[in-house]
């Protein structure tokens, strides 16, 4: 059986600042800021998308989710899996590790919540492709 996904994660309360309530973040936004983090990691040509977020990019809207999944661990962090495509000519090892940093910085510096793991799918390789070919 499968089991139920968070509807939100929950921000911590920041350092010097008093409660006055709770603040939640849905997982689109922690989508969204990796998905941003990984776009500016060098080496990185695409993430894997569906159908639907094929459909609206071809329509001039920038889907900055997708290829990024994400869930609550046992412990209270979040589990990001990232679905990307890498250019030719980069080495995947060093490419990976700094989305994973990225991800890492940017999760941390914008919501305040521990990354518990940053899975890297590299799914595919982009080659250069030749504008000659007519």
């Amino acid at each position: 059986m499968a089991e139920k996904q968070p509807v939100s994660f929950v921000q911590p309360t920041p350092i010097g600042k008093d409660e006055i309530g709770k603040i939640e973040l849905a997982p689109e936004v922690i989508e969204v800021i990796a998905g941003i983090a990984v776009t500016e990691v060098e080496g990185i040509a695409s993430t894997r998308g569906n159908f639907a977020s094929g459909v609206v990019e071809r329509f001039g809207k920038k889907v900055h989710s997708k290829g990024i999944k994400s869930a609550m661990s046992e412990d209270g962090h979040i589990v990001i899996d990232v679905f990307c495509t890498v250019k030719y000519g980069f080495a995947i090892p060093k490419v990976a590790k700094e989305v994973q940093t990225s991800i890492r910085q940017a999760i941390l510096n914008m919501t305040a919540i521990e990354t518990s793991e940053v899975n890297i799918h590299v799914t595919g390789i982009q080659f250069e492709t030749s504008k000659e070919a007519e």
